[in-house]
């Protein structure tokens, strides 16, 4: 079954617990503390897998969590880090987030992607022995990985999109022009899924052509298959069009050709500006000035236009010619990037319970809805930092330091983030 959109939930892994610990050999005085850090938790991985062409992978699992890190241990052994993991998607595949439609990745590309960062190791008690605190008797937690629950959505990635009426000869011309093999047969909607093809030109050129199943009037509002699969031609450099110029199903080719473009338009404003040529297939059902007829109709309208009989090959060669001259004048396959991460305001972050403890001198904050924000501040930008604090005067956080009775000079500590307190 061709599963082209599934909604999973994903997280990345854990950091692991810094350690507590101290030295403590025989003959060896005053040994200090040694417990070593967390290690961070595993990353959540998108890649382009060519042996897969659905998302049916993910129809029935709906889960995916990456491995926490190890906690740390004494002696200054550092946690292992967690295992990324990896998850195969076919190429094409859009990764969003499913609450705010944002993009996270285009897994288009052969190089792994990463979606979601696992959490930082927590420090361990070696971090924090100073002069004045010889035997820190704690160390952090880890920080948690990142989760979201996303949307994929399968693109394909094709060259050329055909496009047009069911029954009017798209199968047929992929058939004939590449080794795909799709499914042919005089009744409508005999292609269900998209079928790429890939066309073979002298001198080692090629480009990939993608069969969409036939559109009718009214396919925006869900007749037909509707939209399911237009999708797939919004990366496509350019559109061909094939009309039935014969009419022999009773419907007339210069309504259908407008019929066919206003669905475009409507599904998407861009599609009806991409570079397009018309083929005018069944020319052997019809005479020739019915042919002339339409052929004048398509080029007042800027368009080349080319009269096939895509069964038996008559006219195909030339099309295919000029479709590899369009291509060799347009941009490669489009690509998204990945949408940046937007910066919360202060005033709007969702507030909750703040607790401030005193160890050893450090003024320890727990805010777990701090976290996020926390997640999303790059701290060696002066730009981000200053975000951070301002999100510190506004969520409260500050006046609730002030309450604990922090002074200008002390240590303070948000989970794995750690600062002298300035008035």
């Amino acid at each position: 079954m061709f599963i082209d959109q599934a909604k999973i939930h994903i997280k990345a892994g854990d950091g692991g617990a810094g350690a507590v610990s101290f030295r403590r050999e025989k003959y060896v005085a005053a040994g200090g503390p040694d417990g070593g850090d967390g290690g961070r938790g595993g990353n959540v991985l998108f890649q382009a897998d060519d042996s897969i062409s659905t998302l049916s992978d993910y129809r029935y699992r709906h889960k995916f969590v990456a491995k926490s890190g190890e906690a740390g241990r004494g002696k200054r052994c550092f946690g292992k880090k967690g295992e990324d993991l990896l998850l195969k998607v076919p190429r094409g595949t859009l990764v969003k987030d499913a609450a705010s439609g944002r993009l996270l990745a285009d897994v288009s590309n052969d190089e792994p992607q990463v979606v979601l960062q696992g959490g930082r190791g927590g420090w361990g008690n070696t971090h924090f022995a100073t002069p004045t605190r010889q035997v820190p008797r704690f160390a952090k937690p880890g920080m948690p990985g990142q989760e979201a629950d996303v949307q994929l959505e399968l693109k394909l990635l094709a060259d050329v999109g055909l496009v047009g009426f069911p029954n009017v000869g798209k199968s047929t011309l992929v058939s004939v022009v590449s080794e795909a093999k799709p499914n042919i047969a005089d009744y409508h909607f005999t292609t269900l899924t998209p079928v790429l093809g890939v066309v073979h030109l002298p001198q080692g050129r090629s480009f990939v052509m993608a069969d969409i199943p036939g559109l009718v009037e009214g396919a925006w509002k869900g007749v037909g298959l509707g939209h399911q699969f237009l999708r797939h031609v919004e990366r496509c450099r350019l559109l061909l069009h094939i009309v039935d110029v014969s009419g022999s199903e009773g419907r007339d080719p210069k309504e259908d050709f407008r019929i066919i473009n206003e669905e475009l338009r409507r599904f998407n404003p861009e599609l009806a500006e991409r570079p397009m040529i018309v083929a005018g297939n069944k020319c052997d059902l019809t005479d020739e000035a019915h042919v002339a007829d339409f052929r004048d109709f398509i080029e007042k309208q800027g368009y080349s236009f080319f009269p096939i009989m895509a069964p038996i090959h008559e006219g195909v060669d030339s099309l295919i010619n000029k479709i590899s001259e369009e291509l060799s004048k347009l941009p490669p396959v489009r690509r998204y990037e990945p949408d940046p991460v937007p910066l919360t305001k202060p005033e709007e972050i969702p507030r909750g319970e703040v607790k401030i403890t005193k160890q050893d001198g450090i003024y320890v904050v727990e805010a777990p809805w701090l976290l996020q924000v926390i997640q999303s501040v790059n701290f060696d930008d002066y730009e981000s930092l200053q975000y951070f604090q301002r999100v510190l005067l506004k969520t409260g956080v500050d006046q609730h330091l002030r309450e604990a009775g922090v002074q200008d000079g002390d240590t303070v500590s948000i989970y794995d983030v750690q600062f002298d307190y300035v008035e």
